[in-house]
């Protein structure tokens, strides 16, 4: 009973001895061995930098990037303005005549001067209402050149009055004075008939154009001034 009793003891003494032991045993090595070697200081200069001892390449020291040189502003040349001459009046144009027509006559015209196309008109004679046409008593003509400060010169009729029958179904227009109009205004056969034989002799001046039949289908004023 005493004996169970003494081996906890026991144990617990050779333990304490053993961690005794072990003790003495580490402490005894470092004291053998000497102080442990400290840590190398760290070098304050970078490795491979120039003055630090160490086997590193150097390196270049950066460079201020290279700048373009000022170019000299485009210098402007002063304008010289050239003295003004002195102005001088250009002389008045001298008047100059109206220049004539072309194909216009000065003189009694011959049958080649002729305008197949224009007649001046006299009188109208009614025919027998059965053909269905008039006469027209005409004489043929050219165009006067006029004098220079005129609007136009006049129709010179020439040669011997001749008749042409005009349908009672033509196409007439007519003018000022038939009309109150300087442009062309259709009008009737019988209107033309009634205005020729109020002035006779007045001498309008018309274009025309006749149709298979001779006669003639068409029939339009001259405007004069």
């Amino acid at each position: 009973m005493n004996a169970d009793r003494l081996r906890p003891v026991v144990l617990t003494l050779a333990a304490g001895a053993l961690a005794a032991v072990l003790t003495g045993c580490q402490q005894g090595g470092a004291a053998a061995g000497g102080a442990a070697p400290s840590a190398p200081a760290a070098s304050t200069s970078a490795p491979g930098t120039a003055g630090s001892g160490g086997g590193g390449t150097p390196t270049a020291a950066p460079t201020d990037a290279p700048t373009a040189a000022p170019t000299a502003a485009p210098t402007v040349a002063p304008v010289v303005k050239k003295p003004a001459s002195p102005k001088t009046s250009a002389p008045a144009p001298k008047p100059t005549a109206k220049p004539a027509p072309a194909g216009c006559v000065d003189s009694t015209p011959g049958p080649d001067d002729v305008d197949p196309d224009e007649f001046a008109l006299y009188r109208i004679e009614e025919l027998d209402g059965s053909t269905g046409k008039v006469n027209l008593v005409v004489q043929h003509g050219a165009w006067g050149c006029g004098s220079p400060d005129s609007d136009g010169g006049p129709f010179v009729v020439t040669g011997e009055e001749s008749r042409w029958a005009l349908d009672q179904a033509a196409y007439v227009t007519a003018t000022n004075p038939i009309v109150t109009s300087t442009e062309n205004q259709r009008i009737g056969v019988q209107e033309l008939i009634d205005w020729v034989n109020a002035h006779p002799d007045s001498g309008l001046v018309f274009r025309y154009e006749t149709g298979d039949d001779g006669a003639i289908h068409r029939l339009e004023e001259v405007f004069t001034p």
